[in-house]
């Protein structure tokens, strides 16, 4: 038991300090405004209730002794004095109105707090996760403590839950406290004493009540203590499987061509059974919770009924006391309850903080691993590498204590085997490899890297060619140009067109659309990572042919498996990184 409350407080700390920065954010007072508006409003409600016990106690003395004039003002007056010493008591007409108002305006504030916390949280999570490339250190996590998975369903899915879940169940725990001490003096004033083994114990229905609902809440715990691990790891297999499904949606035209249709109905079944086999644990143990909740709330319903009758045959109470004592016994019972009947909800929501904490830690290791790795320094002239040692996230050392300088003006071809850390070397020139030591001068001017597998943004083909630069900061022409000198004129139809261009053009016609980027950008230094790979020699040579004519003052470095005749060379291999002088340069 102390254990597990220790999970709990633990959530709760973790809950406050995700929720705390929206407290204190430059939007604080528009929060706190709603939030005390939706407290108090819940409050209100909590006021009417016992309000109304005590006009359900007026109407059913009245109804006992067959008091009409009294139940009809009761029913339809808007203010009613059911005798000389009594309080004067609303009609139900007026509750109703009064309750239904404020109950709406309860929910629809509460709803607008929800969107503009979740609203907030989304930009500051995704301004987390985007700076400092920490989404990129995430992906480069190689240990299962160190995994995050599926960040996308943390910042969609969970944000949403933990905003909804956090002010409902935290509204409703304070409604639940206020009813209780609302509640609690009025079910010792009408309950009265009974005697036990000699003892008098006065307001014996309380003591009921809190012993009843103890018994549950400790019950309750030993159940479904654990519905915490099960839940938090349903939500991952969904996620999971989630992703298995987007990857068949994106790569449909691979699948096909290798006829992997079975391998991944495989693996999707295989991820969709691990989801079943935890979904049937949670119902499992969910069964065994409700056979408890479900009895213990059933009992609830008719127990201080029956406690009660003795005092009412003994005519210590009326018919109106008769009924009034187990609805205040309800909602005594029901605050003191309050944990078990909302276990499940405290179980999914300890689940999401969970995540959404976990997730927020690992970003900001992420965003301080981003000063790891090799120093920047000034940019320079040209590009220096000194001492420059590159590894692996496991250690394993790619490059040892390199160091060159490239000048500006040349094109440069890095050669080497696969594997040999080409690819590495880039990532540490763009400033984004954590892993390493040395020094790397970056050259002055702009800069631009493209992978040997382009991204494009989802939109037109033209925000395709100006990424990352806005579409609408390009002229048309000049995009159309580009396409037209890559041999895209095909395209040129298509420029405000708006598809998922990854799949709709083939792999050649990628890596040109991504150069067609550098024409338009026209950057100073130029790193092409096997940016032709997937053309054939001929047209791989006409690519380079328009690109040092239509960029001639733009350094171009790029990686290829072969050897570029006229250029400066750069060989990695075995850790080792030589540069030597093209037939060109030595005459």
């Amino acid at each position: 038991m102390g254990e597990r409350m220790t999970n709990f407080i633990t959530g709760v700390v973790e809950a406050w300090s995700l929720a705390k920065p929206y407290f204190r954010s430059e939007e604080r007072w528009g929060a706190f405004l709603l939030l005390g508006s939706v407290i108090a409003l819940n409050l209100l409600l909590v006021a009417i209730n016992v309000v109304f016990t005590y006009w359900l106690n007026d109407f059913y003395n009245a109804i006992q002794v067959y008091n009409v004039s009294l139940v009809e003002r009761l029913l339809y007056a808007p203010i009613t004095k059911v005798s000389a010493t009594a309080y004067p008591m609303p009609g139900f007409a007026e509750l109703v109105i009064v309750y239904v108002l404020i109950a709406v305006y309860a929910f629809y504030l509460n709803q607008m707090l929800q969107i503009k916390w979740r609203q907030w949280l989304t930009a500051h999570y995704v301004e987390n996760w985007l700076t400092d490339r920490a989404y990129y250190n995430i992906s480069l996590s190689h240990t299962p403590s160190s995994i995050i998975d599926n960040p996308d369903q943390r910042i969609a899915e969970d944000l949403r839950d933990f905003t909804a879940s956090t002010l409902s169940l935290g509204l409703d725990f304070i409604s639940n406290v206020v009813t209780l001490f609302s509640f609690v003096f009025v079910l010792y004033a009408i309950s009265g004493p009974i005697k036990l083994f000699g003892v008098t114990i006065p307001g014996y229905m309380l003591w009921v009540a809190i012993l009843y609902s103890a018994i549950g809440t400790a019950i309750t715990q030993l159940i479904g203590r654990r519905l915490v691990p099960l839940s938090f790891n349903q939500q991952r297999l969904e996620a999971n499987f989630r992703y298995r499904l987007i990857r068949v949606r994106d790569n449909p035209e691979a699948i096909a061509l290798s006829r992997g249709e079975g391998e991944e109905r495989a693996s999707l079944g295989a991820s969709f059974q691990a989801l079943r086999d935890n979904f049937w644990a949670i119902m499992r143990r969910t069964k065994a919770l409700n056979f408890f909740t479900v009895g213990f709330s059933q009992i609830a319903n008719i127990f201080p009924l029956v406690v009660s009758l003795p005092r009412y045959f003994a005519k210590q109470i009326g018919y109106g006391g008769l009924v009034q004592i187990p609805t205040v016994f309800s909602q005594v019972q029901g605050a003191l309850s309050w944990f078990i009947s909302s276990f499940q909800d405290l179980v999914t929501w300890r689940a999401t903080v969970s995540r959404l904490y976990g997730f927020r830690e690992a970003m900001e290791a992420a965003r301080a691993a981003a000063a790891n790795g090799p120093r920047l320094g000034e940019p320079g002239e040209a590009l220096k590498l000194e001492n420059l040692t590159l590894t692996l996230p496991d250690g394993r050392k790619l490059l040892n204590h390199a160091s060159v300088t490239l000048p500006p003006g040349e094109k440069i071809t890095v050669t080497g085997p696969s594997g040999s850390g080409k690819s590495t070397l880039f990532r540490a020139i763009a400033g984004i490899w954590p892993f390493g030591d040395g020094q790397i001068t970056p050259p002055s001017g702009s800069i631009m890297f493209l992978p040997q597998k382009p991204y494009f943004p989802l939109g037109s083909l033209k925000r395709s060619i100006t990424y990352p630069v806005p579409d609408s900061d390009i002229a048309d022409a000049a995009a159309l140009d580009a396409l037209t000198a890559l041999g895209l004129g095909h395209l040129a139809p298509l420029l405000h067109d708006v598809s998922n261009w990854g799949l709709q053009l083939s792999g050649g016609e990628q890596q040109r659309l991504a150069l067609a980027r550098a024409l338009v950008a026209a950057p100073d230094w130029l790193f092409l990572d096997e940016a032709t790979s997937a053309l054939d020699p001929e047209l791989a040579a006409k690519v380079q042919a328009t690109l040092a004519e239509h960029l001639p003052n733009t350094t171009i470095v790029a990686i290829s498996h072969h050897d570029g005749a006229g250029q400066r060379q750069l060989h990695l291999a075995n850790g080792v990184l030589t540069a030597a002088a093209t037939a060109e340069q030595v005459a």
